[in-house]
């Protein structure tokens, strides 16, 4: 799933595209919906967008606004799903199918090969969602975010984990408490603050809370700068290359030479070092998990 430093990737990637330096910004020519499950919304017509040229591109937690005069389109990439971006799309409409195909926006081109860029979603499972919006505030994932990960100062940190009667890895990836951390960056950030995933966030010490705090902000900030200027085709293979556990079952930690341990779920799985994290034991696999006696 792309989080937040993926999507901020993909955000100024657009900015660059949509709206150059010394330039004219883009419009919107076409939007073509090629998964009738994708569009999640009725209210506004789509030819809305092409009123205006494109005046912002901006993230909020892991949606994407691209906003054309009084109009938004909002996307969210959800598990699955990835923006592909094209300097000349071929000319001509597509036909809806099954495939990975969701969506396709067209800008206006002085040729028929337009530049523009597709919304693909991989497997059998339709979460990738798009909203055509007049307030961002119509879109609930976005109506119910809770403040950005990089824009929570550390009082307030330390109250929201006093607070949580939960495990800090649902703390983490809960978008209404903290917004952009999703399964990738949250077994990241519990790696670097050499925290176990299922630790019980309001009983955390406050060396462990502070720890967690600047943990966050690391891996966050680095991993925003690894994304920073790249193209979108070369996103997802930047934040695979960074990951220090997840995604890296059975191999070695870069830290202390343990081997990274997995606990599956039933539609996902966490990685984790039993070295660094669990003081050598190892988390059982299975949802509701203690630790092996």
């Amino acid at each position: 799933m792309p989080e937040m430093p993926e999507v901020q990737g993909l955000v100024d990637f657009l900015r660059s595209k949509l709206l150059p330096p010394e330039e004219p910004p883009a419009r919107i020519a076409d939007v073509e919906v090629l998964s009738f499950s994708v569009l999640k919304t009725a209210d506004l017509p789509l030819e809305v967008l092409g009123a205006e040229p494109v005046s912002g591109v901006t993230r909020h937690g892991k949606f994407i606004a691209i906003t054309a005069g009084d109009a938004h389109l909002v996307m969210h990439l959800a598990k699955a799903g990835w923006l592909r971006w094209s300097d000349a799309l071929k000319p001509g409409r597509l036909r809806p199918g099954k495939g990975a195909m969701a969506l396709r926006v067209r800008f206006a081109a002085d040729s028929e090969a337009a530049p523009g860029f597709d919304l693909t979603e991989a497997g059998t499972k339709k979460s990738l969602a798009v909203y055509v919006v007049k307030d961002l505030q119509d879109v609930p994932g976005i109506a119910r975010l809770g403040p950005d990960a990089l824009d929570v100062d550390a009082p307030a940190f330390v109250q929201m984990v006093a607070s949580h009667s939960g495990q800090i890895k649902g703390l983490l990836r809960d978008q209404s408490a903290i917004a952009g951390i999703g399964n990738a960056y949250s077994d990241e950030i519990l790696h670097a603050a050499k925290l176990s995933p299922f630790a019980n966030a309001s009983k955390l010490d406050p060396e462990d809370v502070e720890r967690l705090y600047w943990a966050m902000h690391q891996v966050l900030e680095a991993a925003i700068d690894q994304s920073s200027g790249r193209p979108a085709a070369e996103l997802k293979d930047s934040k695979r290359k960074a990951m220090h556990v997840h995604g890296r079952t059975g191999e070695t930690c870069p830290v202390c030479g343990d081997t990274v341990r997995e606990v599956s779920f039933a539609d996902s799985s966490l990685q984790y070092c039993p070295t660094c994290q669990t003081g050598g034991k190892l988390l059982a696999d299975r949802r509701m998990s203690k630790f092996l006696k």
